[in-house]
């Protein structure tokens, strides 16, 4: 299976981002750019980003800042607006590089996890960037949203100006992410796992939050979501309706009814990587 270069790319305010690249042999079929979750990185998805490489694809997967090999500022976000100005410029970076060496192939923006949300706040703003948009179990809706007291809590903190401050993330149970015993050590141990996030990160979370309710009308690429039927993260109806008044007249949806949340880490992954793949090729074909 390909394995991935490990890059970097420097963003506007002069932050350095850490990226894993896979290439294929000869010319591709596709570019996929990737956003991982809240607490993982693009190093828990090797196994799916090989096999897409290996099916033709270039696959750019982006640590966020703060995140993964991303040491710098760990956990944190100044603002919302940064957060997605960091994936307009990878995403324009990565169309100048298309355009260079297989302009006739689309450029695919794959979000899983919290990924997917920042994913579809990033295609709704600037569709002129995408010719696709996967959404893999995507937090657009959540069991683990912020209660009311929770949103008044975090805005005593902004108005303390206490955006540094380090909340743990409430995900640290590995059974939250997948079944498997051998996936559940490894998040454990992972140690480039992010624990937790800044103020200020909530505070551009609760901002994408919002940003979400009203994208849907801006999303008009072809797109597809794939759920995991057993997901204790993902508010699986409330995403599904949500994704129903996407736009896009080309949606597609897989649900895995015996999946837990992380796809990549269950036992029949060549199941969604071959959808996904299909997908892909279906939609190199059409654009």
């Amino acid at each position: 299976m390909s394995e991935p270069t490990i890059e970097q790319f420097v963003t506007s305010d002069g932050y350095r981002h850490h990226f894993r690249r896979w290439l294929p042999d000869g010319k591709p079929k596709g570019f996929v750019l990737c956003l991982h979750g809240i607490q993982s990185h693009s190093g828990w998805y090797e196994y799916s980003s090989g096999k897409l490489c290996d099916a033709g694809y270039e696959v750019i997967f982006v640590d966020r800042r703060g995140s993964g090999l991303n040491q710098p500022e760990r956990g944190h976000a100044r603002h919302h607006d940064r957060l997605i100005n960091d994936i307009v410029q990878a995403l324009e970076d990565l169309r100048i590089r298309r355009n260079e060496i297989a302009p006739t192939v689309p450029v695919t923006l794959l979000g899983l996890s919290w990924g997917g949300k920042l994913a579809s706040v990033v295609a709704a703003r600037r569709q002129e960037l995408i010719d696709g948009l996967v959404l893999l179990y995507p937090g657009i809706r959540s069991h683990f949203e912020a209660s009311i007291l929770d949103n008044v809590k975090l805005s005593l903190a902004r108005e303390a100006e206490l955006f540094e401050k380090l909340i743990p993330i409430p995900l640290d149970d590995p059974e939250l992410f997948t079944g498997m015993s051998e996936s559940q050590a490894f998040i454990r141990n992972d140690n480039l796992s992010l624990r937790d996030v800044t103020v200020s990160f909530l505070l551009a979370n609760r901002e994408l939050d919002s940003l979400i309710q009203d994208a849907p009308p801006g999303i008009r690429c072809p797109a597809i979501m794939m759920l995991a039927g057993k997901d204790r993260i993902i508010d699986n109806p409330a995403t599904r309706k949500w994704y129903n008044s996407l736009a896009s007249q080309e949606r597609a949806l897989f649900e895995y009814p015996d999946a837990c949340h992380t796809l990549e880490f269950e036992p029949d992954r060549d199941q969604w990587i071959g959808d996904l793949t299909d997908w892909l090729d279906r939609l190199r074909l059409t654009t």
